[in-house]
């Protein structure tokens, strides 16, 4: 075998390697749990709080995309949670897809306390942890969709940070709501008030969940 082929074959195989890498590159982030609260559950309607996921998303990396709040709303045009957030799939902020469709996400999905990171790909406490903070804002019923009657489930359609309620989910699938396969992480319980306060006595933050809608 001569030099001169000898070195354009090493030259290949560097090329190969190099390569290999950046073929495994992670899914980009489509989901995430917020970092920092608002005003307890005002959180300034449903557009307050997308440009919340949006802003948090930009400050991460990922502004280039859609971001939606994974809340429902209540009364006349009521807004389903699970029409809002595109078809997925979805993955968390280190690449692990949570989610491949919508109908996945609300059936057998991939959301877990470590897979259900923040932003910044942090986990968010839960319970055992001190302080809780699993309760996530939903507004919704197990399947994504908005609550009918009278009850407050959404904190006056995410305007109110004092006497109301929001129906809340739980990150860490631990909750009263165990049928599967919803185990909880949309649906489990309303909370005491949409104050800080509040919210934060009954095991939350003002967090809630946002996806890439593109």
């Amino acid at each position: 075998m001569t030099l001169i082929l000898k070195i354009a074959l090493a030259g290949a195989c560097a090329t190969a390697v190099m390569a290999g890498p950046a073929a495994a590159q992670q899914a980009p982030m489509g989901f995430f749990i917020t970092s920092a609260p608002l005003d307890g559950g005002n959180l300034g309607g449903l557009a307050g709080a997308d440009r919340h996921c949006q802003a948090l998303a930009a400050a991460a990396g990922a502004g280039n995309r859609t971001w939606r709040a994974y809340l429902s709303t209540q009364g006349a045009g009521a807004v389903n949670a699970r029409d809002r957030i595109g078809a997925g799939p979805w993955a968390n902020a280190r690449g692990v897809v949570i989610a491949a469709s919508v109908a996945e996400l609300h059936g057998t999905n991939n959301l877990t306390k470590q897979t259900a990171l923040t932003e910044a790909g942090a986990v968010v406490n839960g319970r055992g942890d001190t302080p809780n903070q699993h309760d996530i804002l939903t507004g919704s019923q197990a399947d994504g969709t908005a609550f009918s009657g009278d009850a407050d489930r959404t904190c006056g359609n995410w305007t109110k940070n004092g006497e109301g309620s929001a129906m809340v989910g739980h990150h860490d699938r631990m909750g009263l709501n165990t049928e599967p396969p919803a185990l909880s992480w949309n649906t489990s319980h309303p909370s005491r008030g949409c104050d800080m306060p509040s919210l934060r006595a009954t095991g939350g933050d003002g967090r809630f969940y946002c996806f890439a809608a593109n």
